[in-house]
């Protein structure tokens, strides 16, 4: 994105419903390795940006790592609408050009980011791209590697490969891409879902009159 002023991220979902989930991803009723509320909402992020749509049946099972212990219907239906709703407000808020609201400051302070919610919310969204990951590299390899970088780098999740590692120690760098993800993330929905503008057809010339009938 350019350096003008860029608009006021917007927020995914309301507070009230972000401490709902918040209250029911943390609960005893949900397997330990289930996505909390940062990691869920790189997740759903993730999935609204991508190439091609994954279906419900595929990612609820891989956000919660297997079947919740729902109370009952209502609960398992209000849940899942939450979390629906958080991708959908995710594709509204990118497809009219606005930046997402991250559920954390964007800044590490010094800390490494695998240890910082900003490290949850991109290892979160690496989830999300690892779902249907033949789609994100399908078109333009490179041009994917370089647009996600930073949601690799700052996920910790690449930390053993000697590239990243490097990447990793240069402090300035990381500050910069975190106060950058909000517009990192447009980037990537323009990259993916947005189709590069086509030149309109030039109308035809009309060649000079023709001369049937004519003696």
């Amino acid at each position: 994105m350019s350096d003008t002023e860029s608009p006021a991220p917007q927020p995914l979902l309301d507070d009230d419903a972000l401490d709902r989930l918040d209250d029911f991803l943390e609960s005893d009723r949900v397997e330990a390795d289930a996505l909390d509320l940062i990691s869920a909402h790189g997740f759903l992020v993730a999935l609204a940006i991508a190439p091609r749509d994954v279906q419900a049946a595929t990612w609820v099972p891989e956000l919660f790592h297997g079947e919740p212990g729902f109370a009952d219907d209502s609960e398992r239906d209000d849940i899942l609408a939450l979390l629906e709703q958080l991708r959908h407000n995710a594709i509204q808020v990118l497809e009219g050009g606005g930046l997402p609201e991250l559920p954390f400051d964007l800044e590490l302070g010094g800390t490494p980011p695998e240890e910082t919610p900003i490290g949850d919310w991109c290892a979160g969204f690496m989830e999300g791209v690892f779902l249907d990951e033949s789609a994100w590299f399908a078109d333009d390899e490179e041009a994917a590697a370089q647009l996600l970088l930073p949601f690799m780098l700052l996920s910790g999740l690449f930390a053993d490969e000697p590239d990243m590692a490097e990447l990793a120690n240069d402090t300035q760098r990381l500050e910069k891409l975190v106060g950058q993800l909000p517009e990192l993330v447009l980037d990537l929905y323009l990259h993916y879902r947005v189709p590069p503008e086509t030149p309109k057809p030039k109308p035809r010339r009309k060649g000079p009159p023709g001369r049937a009938g004519k003696r």
